[in-house]
């Protein structure tokens, strides 16, 4: 992105993977899909086979008699794939970096104004996200990140990925990417602080959220007991 080189920090392999980075959400492929480079010494022993041109041409080889072998007849998410291919080749390198530094100032941005809201996990500089722990506040209201995540559709917000990582207690990881306006990251603040106080005020109505969707509060140990997933 412009911003690191992973050859010069002593890698010799790097998945480039293709979540967040190039646009890519964390379903249809993202986190899995996506190249495998290596250091020029570690070329002989890649997988066969490997692209290459001859005569103008790009031709499937096989003539690697170092290779490591076929290891998986799948070649990815081919969609997943394009799609990052076309984001990189839309921004150029001067856009990845742009992007790269908007989305850690929205990151670092946001996550000052939250912070007298929910205690930051881990403080200090973040990069693209930031983790907020909401285990003081659940033992002072009995209002859990679920229900937090639950009323901010109220408020028009989809909610940021929560109880990850597993390793913090009522966990909300918060990722507001480069394409956010300011206004929609005050707006966003905004509305986690009047849940905040509506917590502590009305906990019920938090407990019991969404109020405004189409549908409301599902069972949830139902609903994994007995899945349906057509119309």
């Amino acid at each position: 992105m412009g911003k690191a080189k992973p050859g010069d920090m002593g890698c010799d392999i790097m998945h480039f993977n293709l979540h967040k980075t190039f646009s890519t959400p964390h379903g249809g492929g993202g986190p899995g899909s996506g190249p495998v480079a290596v250091k020029s010494f570690l070329e002989p022993f890649l997988p066969v086979p490997v692209i290459e041109e001859k005569d103008g041409k790009l031709v499937l080889s096989e003539d690697r008699p170092l290779s490591v072998g076929r290891v998986h007849s799948f070649y990815g998410n081919v969609l997943v794939a394009v799609k990052a291919y076309a984001y990189i080749r839309s921004l150029g390198a001067e856009g990845l970096t742009k992007v790269t530094e908007d989305a850690v100032l929205n990151a670092n941005y946001l996550m000052h104004k939250l912070a007298n809201i929910f205690p930051v996990a881990f403080p200090g500089l973040c990069k693209h996200e930031f983790v907020l722990s909401l285990k003081q506040f659940k033992r002072e209201t009995g209002v859990r990140t679920w229900d937090v995540a639950k009323r901010l559709l109220d408020y028009g917000f989809y909610a940021p990925t929560v109880y990850f990582p597993i390793t913090v207690e009522e966990a909300m990881m918060v990722e507001p990417t480069e394409t956010e306006r300011k206004e929609t990251l005050d707006a966003f603040a905004a509305a986690l602080e009047q849940i905040a106080r509506e917590a502590r005020e009305r906990p019920e109505v938090v407990q019991t959220a969404p109020h405004k969707t189409p549908v409301g509060r599902l069972d949830e140990a139902k609903a994994a007991r007995e899945l349906k997933v057509r119309w």
